[in-house]
């Protein structure tokens, strides 16, 4: 909206401000934090007067049953705020903002009827992976569709360190854009398990593909750091500020003893924006170091699968991997900070390959 006023008013200074993505970010960064801070404590007592809260499975860690029945569904508040502050701030005719909102409210849907599943079985399985996976599926072929097919996008792979090794995949970019967005959608939702585990972990990824994509979406930029130059793409700095000052709102009442939880409506939904800016940042392969925690988490789960079917043992006590360490006798907020450092520091090393190639 406010984009609007400085194209309709172009002559008048004090609309030329509005035209500057990085002002316009850290507005979207304060809108989405404080929507969230005033409606959080109206929405946990919505969802506490209607028992909308979290089941806890009887086989996780003992200290998990006092979290029995705390309000869930929290990712749905996340996503009102993020929808609000782009629609203040953001350049609406950039089809590269409304792909990645349009994935946010697809698996964002996905998750609610998860979370709502749960809900009514009073179980912690909701929606089957029979359906949830070929719907994962579907949103992922139309995205990818409509990248290529449309906007002509860039179908080739960047590798970091290697600055010309860049495969053009053509159509079979299809294939990469469905494991990185569902990959990183479940791997998000694995991860979703401690009191505010999984919110600074998006966080600092959302800041760090933010900053990617102002640089690949900047001629001068992308040319001096000799990368991908994408136009348009710079405006999902916008989008991404405007998804960690929801973050940050909902950690707010989430930190340690949480009074609410993501649910699957948030995890999915964030994890599959998560990798869909990685797409069109064309910084793929680097979601694996940005979203290190995520992978580990998988990979912990991966891997007890594999080696109890094959062996009969499993590798740790207990799979994803925070649950290992809960089990081993840490502190929740001792995992949790542990684990945000981790990600902290597999962020900075990402922005390094930026100038080793």
């Amino acid at each position: 909206m406010f984009y609007y006023l400085y194209l309709q008013n172009k002559d008048e200074m004090i609309f030329n401000i509005f035209k500057y993505i990085t002002f316009r970010t850290f507005a979207a960064v304060v809108t989405a934090f404080f929507l969230y801070i005033v409606l959080g404590k109206p929405f946990i007592h919505y969802l506490k007067n209607r028992s909308i809260g979290q089941f806890i499975r009887g086989e996780g860690p003992e200290s998990h049953s006092k979290k029995q029945g705390t309000p869930t569904m929290g990712g749905l508040l996340i996503i009102f705020c993020v929808l609000i502050s782009i629609l203040l701030w953001g350049n609406l005719t950039n089809a590269y903002l409304w792909i990645v909102v349009f994935v946010l409210l697809a698996y964002g849907a996905i998750g609610f009827y998860d979370d709502f599943q749960k809900l009514i079985k009073k179980q912690n399985l909701g929606l089957q992976a029979r359906v949830k996976f070929p719907l994962q599926v579907l949103v992922c072929m139309a995205v990818g569709f409509v990248l290529i097919h449309y906007l002509d996008f860039n179908t080739k792979l960047i590798f970091p360190f290697f600055k010309n090794f860049t495969p053009d995949l053509g159509w079979y970019y299809l294939i990469m854009i469905f494991f990185v967005i569902v990959g990183s959608s479940n791997a998000v939702n694995l991860t979703d398990g401690l009191d505010g585990l999984v919110a600074v972990p998006n966080i600092m990824a959302f800041s760090t593909y933010g900053l990617l994509s102002y640089i690949i979406g900047h001629r001068v930029i992308a040319n001096y750091l000799d990368v991908a130059f994408v136009p348009g793409t710079g405006e999902l700095l916008v989008l991404c500020g405007a998804v960690v000052g929801a973050i940050i709102g909902f950690l707010w009442f989430n930190s340690y003893p949480a009074e609410i939880f993501m649910g699957d409506t948030g995890s999915l939904s964030l994890g599959a924006a998560l990798g869909t800016v990685a797409i069109l940042a064309k910084s793929e392969l680097l979601l694996i170091l940005i979203g290190g925690i995520f992978v580990l988490e998988t990979l912990s789960v991966m891997t007890q699968v594999i080696s109890f079917k094959l062996t009969g043992k499993r590798i740790f006590r207990m799979a994803p991997l925070h649950h290992h360490f809960e089990l081993k006798g840490w502190a929740e907020p001792k995992v949790i900070v542990r684990f945000w450092i981790i990600s902290f520091m597999l962020c900075m090393l990402s922005l390094a390959t930026l100038k080793i190639r």
